[in-house]
């Protein structure tokens, strides 16, 4: 006689007594943040949103995003999804979505088109002097939080790797 025994392993720790992700950088799915994240209506729509803008990110070349700010948090209404995409010589620019580098009016088309507010990893955050992606990890109070990690080359976003024409 054989037993089968399933475990379902969570890549998204749970959040500590603050609502935050523990410190580090968590790498996970788009389909984890989306059983884990997406637990009420407005989280769905920004989860949707998030999951058009990745099409878009991986498909113009983007391996790999870090998510952040307080849609990884407990928090149950966040206003957008914060990140920041690797940019490298693998992104191929005529098919990035022009609002990827639009940061005018405080990035009013991203936010609008994706409900995300993303940076590329590279740039770094005017009020502190770090990276974004290391801007990212320290909390406005300035403990260390953790943050999420996508890799779009192993990602399957709709079963559909055609490209975007965003």
């Amino acid at each position: 006689t054989r037993i089968l025994i399933s475990c379902q392993v969570s890549m998204i720790p749970d959040f500590n007594e603050r609502g935050e992700l523990p410190p580090g950088i968590h790498v996970t799915t788009l389909s984890e943040i989306g059983e884990k994240l997406a637990f009420n209506p407005l989280r769905l729509a920004l989860f949707e949103g998030l999951r058009r803008g990745l099409k878009n990110l991986r498909n113009a070349g983007v391996r790999r995003v870090f998510i952040d700010g307080s849609f990884v948090t407990s928090k149950p209404l966040p206003g957008d999804v914060d990140g920041c995409w690797e940019a490298g010589n693998n992104v191929r620019m005529e098919y990035l979505d022009p609002v990827w580098l639009d940061f005018a009016d405080s990035r009013a088309g991203m936010k609008r088109k994706y409900g995300m507010d993303f940076f590329p990893n590279y740039w770094f955050e005017a009020g502190s002097g770090q990276p974004f992606v290391e801007f990212f990890q320290l909390s406005r109070n300035g403990t260390r939080r953790g943050i999420l990690a996508v890799d779009l080359e192993a990602e399957e976003i709709d079963n559909d790797r055609e490209r975007d024409s965003t």
